[in-house]
């Protein structure tokens, strides 16, 4: 669902219209009385924000919505005959994903509708969770969690433990591990993938079973 938040029925028509003939759900919304009233029945996929609007103006919506836990993360792109340099760089630094001035071709604006939502589908796509039995790492998050209990590791460590989920039951190598966590100029050794592997055992506790040293090659998790 996309919410079109513009004040002339005939663009708001027009832009939902659009949309919807091109696979998209949209709804046309008024101003921010309506907009408030929606996000309580439904969470977009994206919003569509005109500045000049009766009551709360688009800048003071979009302020609320990047201060608010539960709308920070929807993107949001402002739709406006604002055109001024400093009215875009208003927007975006505020948090806008994108800044769109009237009049504009309706190729160009789905266009642009489907580069704001592919960038933030691929966003999003970090928060995911891997899982190995109770053990959890929320990547996005940069978290790591047993037993539902929070795990705190340095980056190296999360990055190592991380690129082991993602290889549930293949072993990787010290020469792979060595590559992909410190790059392939690091000036170090194999020795330094053990020191890691053996802190990060001791961080996990009971999980650090999980880690399976396979003798001569290197290791995983999920043999």
């Amino acid at each position: 669902m996309i919410y079109c938040v513009e004040d002339e029925r005939n663009i708001r028509e027009l832009l939902v219209y659009t949309l919807e003939t091109t696979g998209f759900s949209a709804k046309g919304i008024d101003g921010g009385k309506e907009l408030w009233a929606s996000l309580k029945k439904e969470t977009p996929e994206l919003i569509l924000l005109d500045i000049m609007l009766p009551g709360e103006d688009g800048y003071a919506i979009l302020e609320k919505l990047k201060k608010k836990p539960s709308t920070r993360e929807i993107p949001v792109i402002m739709v406006t005959a604002k055109e001024a340099e400093f009215d875009k760089v208003r927007g975006l630094e505020a948090g806008a994903d994108d800044y769109i001035t009237k009049p504009f071709g309706m190729m160009e604006f789905v266009a642009r509708v489907k580069a704001v939502l592919r960038r933030c589908g691929q966003k999003n796509s970090e928060d995911r969770m891997l899982q190995y039995k109770e053990l959890c790492v929320l990547v996005g998050r940069h978290e790591v969690r047993y037993k539902d209990v929070k795990i705190d590791l340095t980056r190296k460590e999360f990055e190592l433990l991380q690129y082991l989920m993602e290889n549930k039951g293949i072993v990787m190598t010290r020469n792979q591990i060595l590559c992909r966590i410190w790059g392939y100029d690091f000036d170090g050794e194999t020795r330094t993938v053990d020191v890691h592997v053996r802190t990060l055992r001791q961080k996990l506790g009971e999980a650090g079973n999980y880690i399976e040293t396979v003798r001569g090659v290197g290791y995983r998790i999920g043999g």
